[in-house]
């Protein structure tokens, strides 16, 4: 039997879905037969990146939200839950790691809106989202975590614990949603996305010739995984975390930008 890719027929909701991976995400989902529902901080993003889907033949919608903001969190659920009869895919991408000169420097503020962000908001997403697919009888998440979650560095402290975290809730909710939802995680490694453009280049250039794929990863190339794990093709995968990172095992260290928020 050949493995199913498709989307068709069901609701795919990608937080940090206007720019970067999460809009790859999106993409790829749409042009699997998804209704997509792009979700960030800022509505006219949204509104763009729902435009360009639709554009492209794709129902779509775009929903503003600050996923830090449980309140906020809580009101993306409830709009989501009511289009086209609920969400079948969640992809929690939305996610932040501000600059600071030395570890001593991380303010209790910082801390806060690093952990809201990346942790935080995709657990209170999951809980009521995972609830309501449980109840369906079907449904995926995909957590977007980072390389930085198992190689930290210095330069990322509250960032790394987060995606550390999240790492570990993709296994806790696979058993707490599983059997009817299947909860897994990619973490990426450095993709040329407009982020990029704050690293150190030379840096990067350094490492990239120490990895078996010689470079950097393009936008599109996290969506195989993606689509992967949304689809019933991968039915026997749930808790699973998985590199694409071109087997460089790079952390992103030192971006300083959120991804995909």
């Amino acid at each position: 039997m050949p493995l199913d890719f498709r989307l068709d027929e069901r609701v795919a909701l990608v937080t940090g879905g206007t720019r970067g991976l999460g809009f790859e995400i999106a993409r790829a989902f749409a042009a699997a037969g998804a209704g997509v529902i792009v979700a960030s901080r800022h509505q006219e993003a949204c509104e763009r990146a729902a435009a360009k889907l639709r554009a492209a033949g794709a129902d779509a919608l775009g929903i503003q939200c600050h996923v830090g903001h449980w309140g906020e969190v809580e009101r993306l659920a409830e709009a989501a839950e009511g289009w086209r009869g609920g969400v079948d895919v969640l992809v929690n991408n939305a996610g932040m790691s501000p600059l600071y000169e030395r570890v001593s420097d991380i303010s209790e503020e910082l801390w806060d809106k690093v952990i809201s962000v990346n942790l935080k908001g995709p657990f209170r997403l999951s809980a009521l989202l995972g609830e309501a697919m449980r109840r369906r009888g079907r449904g995926s998440i995909v957590n977007v975590s980072s390389m930085g979650a198992v190689r930290p560095t210095a330069d990322i402290v509250p960032y790394a614990a987060a995606k550390a975290g999240l790492n570990a809730m993709t296994a806790a909710l696979a058993g707490a949603f599983g059997p009817e939802v299947r909860v897994n995680c990619i973490m990426p490694g450095p993709f040329l996305t407009d982020i990029s453009s704050h690293w150190d280049q030379q840096r990067f250039a350094d490492l990239a010739r120490t990895f078996p794929l010689r470079r950097g990863g393009r936008p599109e190339e996290v969506a195989g995984a993606a689509l992967y794990l949304a689809s019933d093709a991968s039915s026997f995968t749930t808790g699973a975390v998985i590199p694409v990172d071109g087997g460089g095992q790079w952390s992103q260290a030192g971006t300083g930008e959120p991804h995909g928020s």
